[in-house]
């Protein structure tokens, strides 16, 4: 299962209370695709499937669909805010290879 660092969480939770709808939760996929193979997906959720796998983070719920958590077992996603690099990131051992954009990954 991914896990979030604590400025990821943060910054999930501020999206969250954005939208308006507190009973939303981040979920993240691995679909086939992208310039190395896979590619990353997030965005917010309502539907929770009996066989996803679901974390807490500071009050974040994550969802993670049983054949992306294989993919994204030990991986995590991070924010940052700076002047070098701004967004989410994450960063996921399993992958061999990654591409230029940090989107994709083999």
């Amino acid at each position: 299962m991914i896990t979030l660092t604590d400025s990821a969480a943060t910054k999930v939770r501020e999206l969250i209370v954005a939208e308006g709808d507190e009973n939303l939760a981040l979920r993240v996929a691995v679909r086939p695709g992208g310039c190395s193979g896979f590619s990353y997906e997030m965005f917010f959720d309502s539907d929770v499937a009996g066989d996803d796998v679901t974390a807490d983070f500071d009050g974040v719920r994550v969802v993670v669909d049983p054949s992306s958590a294989q993919l994204l077992s030990g991986a995590r996603l991070d924010f940052k805010d700076g002047l070098q690099q701004a967004g989410f990131a994450i960063d996921n051992p399993n992958a061999q290879r990654t591409c230029g954009c940090g989107q994709s990954f083999s």
